[in-house]
């Protein structure tokens, strides 16, 4: 009896006894963690994102969110979620004394990681044996040179050594293996990726009218217009990109296109434009004359097509049949 009044007892307590309340979770709102006020902290998210959406980003594309996490005197660190989902770590200075943003940083560096990745580089370099790009004069020779040219399609010295290549490909002809190829980055939005991606495809699946688009796209960039001009099939290059985003898991509002990750690695392309010539970088100007010639040198017999006249005026960076006096090797790295 005792031992059943006992959990008697046990058992109405247990039934009558008030559950604990949860505790109360505080929540810390993110222009308090920053030592702003809500006004200020509201302010500052404002102007970076209309600078970001209005600066940085393709027309159309806006950015998902702007975050302050630290402030530190006049120097403000923000993570900036992009279309897609990528989250940007950035800094800004910010001059009370003028009441605006006047220096944006658009990536904040991180030291250790930045030592780590270069030191990485270096090593993956060494292990390639690369060196400074060559002369023409010290080129490999082959019977059939291969040519690779690496560019970004919006970049304007990517674009200025294609129109000085487009005479020597119609010189050489099928004497030389002549191909573009990517940069493993974009540098230039999201129309750049998508010219990227509609190059890389109109090559592969129609490419005996690849180099008469691209001779139309570098003077004006029409796209559309080249792709009709040229009776291009566009459903082959949608399915083709469809296709290829999928196989290299492509994302439209980021920078990475490896496309030819493993070319780019190979010779360390660290820029457009990266001239590669029987797997040696080769040093050339961007002149069709200077580019004949340089690819000729890796002939182990030069054909009679070497001897073509072609233009030594430098085409001008960007689009247009322009030229330009300047033979600066400069590039988008």
């Amino acid at each position: 009896m005792l031992v059943g009044s006992l959990l008697l007892v046990a058992t109405v307590q247990a039934a009558t006894t008030a559950p604990a309340k949860p505790k109360a979770v505080k929540i810390v709102e993110p222009y308090v963690k920053v030592g702003l006020t809500k006004a200020s902290y509201n302010g500052i998210v404002s102007a970076v994102t209309a600078f970001v959406n209005e600066n940085l980003l393709a027309d159309g594309e806006k950015v998902s969110k702007v975050v302050i996490t630290k402030k530190s005197g006049l120097l403000y660190f923000v993570d900036i979620t992009l279309p897609g989902g990528t989250v940007v770590k950035s800094a800004f200075f910010k001059d009370n004394s003028k009441g605006g943003i006047d220096y944006f940083f658009p990536t904040a560096m991180n030291v250790p990681d930045t030592k780590a990745a270069t030191k990485k580089a270096k090593e993956e370099a060494k292990q390639n044996n690369q060196t400074a790009p060559v002369a023409g004069a010290s080129l490999p020779k082959s019977d059939k040179p291969v040519v690779e040219v690496f560019v970004m399609t919006y970049c304007p010295y990517g674009t200025q050594i294609e129109k000085g290549l487009l005479p020597v490909m119609k010189a050489l002809g099928e004497m030389a293996d002549i191909q573009i190829k990517f940069v493993s980055y974009t540098m230039h939005g999201a129309k750049e990726f998508t010219e990227n991606l509609a190059q890389y495809c109109i090559n592969k699946e129609q490419p005996t009218k690849f180099w008469p688009y691209l001779e139309c796209f570098l003077k004006e960039a029409d796209s559309a217009g080249c792709l009709a001009s040229n009776n291009i099939d566009t459903a082959k290059v949608t399915a083709c990109a469809t296709a290829t985003t999928e196989q290299y898991q492509l994302v439209s509002t980021g920078t990475n296109f490896p496309i030819h990750k493993d070319a780019n690695v190979k010779y360390g392309v660290q820029g457009s434009p990266t001239l590669v010539i029987n797997g040696v970088e080769a040093n050339s100007g961007r002149d069709s004359a200077s580019l004949l010639k340089t690819i000729c040198s890796a002939f182990n017999t030069q054909p009679a097509a070497c001897a073509t006249v072609l233009s030594s005026a430098t085409p001008a960076p960007g689009f247009g049949t322009g030229t330009t006096n300047s033979t600066a090797a400069a590039s988008c790295n």
